[in-house]
């Protein structure tokens, strides 16, 4: 049998890490239900969040916030499902994807319930998150997304009770200049809203995919944006803060 020398050689350049994006996502079910679907169903993802308070944690036999890897990060977990951002497609290859467990629910269509997320989820999703990207430097903090902003058509995950600017404080993904928003606030507020395709053309820097040319498509794309940095008003209406916020982070990362 021939031997494999990994010493004398080992290249220095012209290679990189696959993984380049990392996804939030919440389970939309509890302990039990996410735990069956996340195994043996038709989807997984490379961790699992639990709710400490969830009693079908506690009925499983565990108390306390505890981490679950449930797929090798180097294996392709199927969490993103069609996707994309920045220019790529199916981010499965290339993506590290987190499930929180939050039961949040759409009763009726387009009208969602979003529970709050328990605290000691947070600080795992900020332990856990800030070790992903030590290990992995090409996850930007613009690549640390939301299921909604790789798939708003059809995603509202992690939902605006996720707290995107928490972590952003923490170094975990990106966020705007409030004195850089602050003047394209004022900017707006005396010029008036840029036209719809330049607007788009912004969310597209950004890393959104182009919507179709439909009112639903647009405001689809409006509404993740606004769950992400925006959360205290999604509804999808684009209007002069949520301009300006879009315009301040194009601003600050290009």
């Amino acid at each position: 049998m021939f031997t494999i020398d990994f010493n004398s050689y080992r290249a220095t350049s012209g290679f990189d890490k696959r993984i380049r994006f990392l996804v939030l996502h919440y389970t939309a079910a509890n302990f039990a239900t996410s735990v069956q679907l996340l195994t043996h169903g038709l989807a997984s993802a490379h961790y699992l969040l639990p709710a400490p308070s969830d009693p079908s944690y506690r009925t499983a036999g565990f108390s306390g916030q505890q981490l679950f890897s449930l797929v090798d990060e180097q294996d392709r977990a199927w969490h993103a499902g069609a996707s994309h951002w920045t220019g790529r497609d199916n981010l499965n290859d290339t993506a590290i994807g987190i499930e929180i467990v939050n039961e949040a629910s759409e009763p009726t269509p387009g009208q969602f319930i979003f529970p709050d997320y328990e605290s000691s989820q947070i600080d795992a999703v900020r332990e856990l998150t800030q070790n992903i990207l030590m290990r992995y430097p090409d996850i930007t903090p613009k690549n640390v997304v939301g299921h909604a902003d790789i798939a708003y058509l059809r995603k509202s995950d992690p939902g605006p009770k996720f707290p995107w600017r928490q972590l952003a404080q923490a170094g975990i993904g990106a966020w705007f200049d409030e004195t850089s928003k602050q003047a394209y606030v004022d900017r707006f507020g005396r010029q008036g809203l840029p036209p719809r395709l330049e607007i788009v053309a912004g969310l597209k820097q950004y890393g959104y995919q182009e919507p179709e040319a439909t009112v639903t498509a647009y405001k689809a794309l409006v509404r993740a944006f606004q769950m992400h940095f925006r959360p205290s008003d999604y509804s999808g209406e684009m209007d002069v803060e949520t301009c300006a916020i879009l315009y301040a982070l194009n601003a600050r990362y290009g």
